[in-house]
């Protein structure tokens, strides 16, 4: 008996995107706004890699009665203290703000372990201050920025400006929602935090490249076929392959989020709403940019196809 393959997604499929993309813009755009909005009143929760001060991992010989502990840390004069379980119910972070200079930092550490007592193992402590704290705010902004530059060059090179725009608007879109999710959410935003965000930029472009690539096939191949119709007709068939890469790498990433601790929810969490958000904005948000700025039908090179009478069926893969 000859086995079948599985087909999750039809063949054929012919959604037309470019239609619903009129929404799209709409919900791209109020989500843009109040993702902006969030980031300039509400702010993001910087974790020590930004603002410094020190971090203290300590596991207790039961499980941590964290509103005592904070009750207990309150009252040391050390200014703001921050807890949270971390792992196991015996394993706790404990953050505290900057205290000026490593004098300082040094006391604020001694006061907390005289008042936790001697029943408490100190696994680990990390210091960041504000210099360094300021350097790293720097270089993020710098990783950043010079990754949309690269890709909006390298878009540039491999296809028209037009193409360029539409990939710089897709990532400028995923970006600018990840930051604003941390905002409303007030999750740490921390190196962790930043290497998603860059990794998300590469996830994104490799989706909408598999796309421009298709479309600028198909441009060549489809010479008398409108761009509305040809642009829907290209997204369709790369269709299986965008989904199910996206279903692939959530469920890993689920099973990071799920089973991967404490250390790493952060950033497998920004790389899940990055992966959902980078597959909208390839279709929804990327590819609607070439008929706003109207993508040249004429590549060089192109052969002299017929004229398309009946729209084909989307090809696989």
């Amino acid at each position: 008996m000859r086995w079948k393959p599985i087909r999750f997604i039809p063949d054929g499929t012919k959604i037309p995107f470019m239609r619903l993309s009129r929404y799209g813009f709409v919900l791209s755009g109020l989500a843009t706004i109040l993702a902006v909005l969030a980031f300039l009143t509400i702010g993001l929760n910087y974790g020590i890699d930004f603002k410094g001060g020190t971090v203290m991992t300590v596991r207790t010989a039961e499980a941590a009665n964290l509103d005592q502990m904070r009750r207990t840390l309150d009252g040391l004069g050390i200014g703001s203290v921050e807890l949270q379980e971390f792992g196991s119910p015996n394993d706790v972070l404990i953050r505290l703000e900057s205290q000026g200079d490593e004098i300082a930092e040094q006391a604020a550490q001694q006061k907390v372990k005289d008042a936790l007592g001697q029943g408490v193992e100190y696994r680990s402590t990390e210091t960041v201050g504000p210099k360094v704290s300021n350097e790293l705010t720097q270089a993020a902004i710098i990783a950043t920025v010079i990754a949309l530059i690269c890709v909006l060059a390298y878009l540039w090179f491999r296809f028209e400006w037009q193409f360029a725009v539409g990939g710089i608007a897709s990532l400028l879109h995923d970006v600018l929602l990840s930051i604003g999710l941390f905002s409303v959410m007030g999750l740490e935003f921390n190196l962790n935090i930043i290497a998603a965000i860059l990794t998300i930029i590469g996830y994104s472009l490799n989706d909408t490249v598999v796309v421009f690539d298709r479309i600028r096939e198909y441009l060549r191949k489809y010479k008398s076929m409108g761009l509305v119709d040809l642009i829907d007709f290209s997204i369709n068939s790369v269709l299986p392959r965008t989904l199910l890469t996206s279903i692939c790498t959530l469920i890993a990433l689920l099973a990071l989020y799920i089973f991967g601790g404490e250390v790493i929810h952060g950033f497998a969490f920004a790389m899940i709403w990055g992966v959902i958000v980078g597959t909208y904005s390839s279709i929804f948000v990327a590819a609607p940019v070439l008929i706003l700025t109207g993508s040249s039908r004429q590549v060089q090179g192109a052969p002299a196809d017929a004229a398309v009478k009946s729209r084909p069926v989307p090809q696989r893969g």
